[in-house]
């Protein structure tokens, strides 16, 4: 779930960044599911340049009779049903859904549909798309899956030849007398497994990235009622954000005070009575603890809300000291050139704050790290626990809300939880925002 921004073709890409742990990669469900999304994108994209090659060719044919002009509108308009498959099957290795960027048209008839997509770019950018899909991305698939098979026919080469009670032909030119000649194959196999393993993860990251450049919406298409609303919802959270530090300064300036003043004058009532009244002392005494305890408490709620050290030090000086009373043990690298812009810190301290509250209710971890950057002018913070894993953002974790709080500020937000672990959290929130 995120605030991607679209169609500026510089967003990370999630399989890519998984790649950048080789191990990891390997280890985990990311081959699996990069293989299925090449298998399914070549047989869906041989489908497409099929029905594609079919339509622009009964077009020319017809056009003699006048009728061939529908179908090359119908060829025009064929990228749209290929693109909302393609926003589908995105999911398999993109965790970000791509939004659709057509008009919603209800009630609209068949001429002014047609008339309406025929004109926005986003149509014939998925034309485009359909087309390489059909071309580029399906050959490239169905070489991805011949090395699969032939990978593992290697790799099995021992069972077969078992299975079959003699030589077996796996090479044209060299037969395999017996299970244990076979075992150079599967070696062989086995490097060819993981050789297709990171193919498939470079090659489907860069169908994401086309994807995302494709099929997403652009800025230039937004309409003046879409920009206005970005305005509309900006002022909202500056309203937001003012409100809050005035409920922080009435607490810290009145009530807090007033506990403050609570406390001194049931000490000094403690004093007065002394051994006089030994049972009103002992009521006091309570009675001051108990003031005592809510004024913490209220110490606390107020540093939740905004803590002063984010306002005086900076968000890596917030983290650390949310680090240092945190349950589980946490590691803390933010390492900021300079202070950030407010709204910027302060969405960077919640995201943490909520990424350990899920972990120590949730996770089981044993410990927790915070690294902290700033790239292209862009906060990105990661925070990764060794727990089990398996978190759902639609399961009431509280991360649907951080990515909706992340959306104002055109913020981004990766989740990573496999089930067994690790679960990793990325968060970028562009300083220009």
């Amino acid at each position: 779930m995120s605030a991607r921004p679209s169609g500026d073709g510089v967003q990370p890409v999630a399989v890519w960044e998984a790649l950048r742990r080789p191990r990891r990669f390997l280890l985990s469900a990311w081959p699996v599911r990069c293989w299925a999304y090449l298998f399914s994108g070549s047989l869906f994209g041989l489908v497409v340049l099929a029905s594609l090659v079919a339509l622009v060719a009964l077009g020319v044919v017809l056009s003699v009779v006048g009728v061939g002009l529908l179908v090359l509108a119908a060829t025009a308009v064929a990228g749209l049903p290929v693109a909302r498959v393609e926003r589908r099957r995105l999911r398999l290795v993109d965790p970000v859904p791509l939004p659709d960027p057509h008009a919603s048209l209800p009630g609209a008839g068949a001429r002014t549909w047609l008339r309406t997509r025929m004109r926005e770019r986003a149509t014939w950018r998925e034309l485009g798309y359909a087309v390489l899909l059909g071309v580029v991305f399906a050959v490239a698939g169905l070489g991805v899956t011949a090395l699969l098979g032939f990978s593992l026919i290697l790799l099995a080469t021992p069972g077969i030849v078992a299975l079959n009670s003699g030589p077996v032909m796996i090479i044209p030119g060299r037969a395999v007398p017996g299970p244990l000649a076979g075992l150079p194959f599967s070696a062989v196999g086995l490097l060819g497994l993981v050789l297709c393993a990171y193919l498939a993860g470079l090659l489907a990251g860069a169908q994401v990235r086309t994807a995302w450049f494709l099929l997403s919406s652009r800025d230039e298409e937004f309409s003046p009622r879409v920009m206005e609303l970005t305005r509309s919802r900006a002022r909202l959270a500056d309203a937001f954000e003012a409100e809050r530090r005035r409920i922080e300064r009435d607490l810290h300036d009145g009530a807090q005070q007033q506990l403050v003043a609570l406390t001194m004058t049931l000490g000094l009532a403690q004093m007065e009575l002394g051994e006089q009244n030994p049972a009103a002392a002992e009521l006091v005494t309570r009675a001051r603890a108990e003031a005592r305890r809510a004024l913490e408490q209220l110490r606390d709620l107020v540093r939740g809300i905004h803590p002063q050290v984010l306002t005086d030090h900076g968000l890596a000086a917030a983290v650390t000291e949310v680090a240092l009373h945190n349950p589980l043990p946490v590691t803390v690298d933010v390492d900021l050139p300079h202070r950030l812009p407010g709204p910027v810190e302060t969405m960077g301290y919640f995201a943490v704050t909520e990424a350990l509250t899920n972990a120590n209710k949730y996770s089981g971890a044993s410990g927790v790290t915070v690294e902290g950057r700033l790239e292209d002018d862009r906060l990105i913070l990661v925070i990764t626990d060794d727990g089990q894993g398996g978190a759902d953002p639609s399961a009431g974790t509280g991360l649907a809300g951080l990515a909706d709080r992340l959306a104002i500020l055109r913020g981004r937000l990766v989740v990573s939880s496999p089930v067994g672990g690790p679960t990793r959290l990325r968060v970028e929130v562009p300083c220009s925002a």
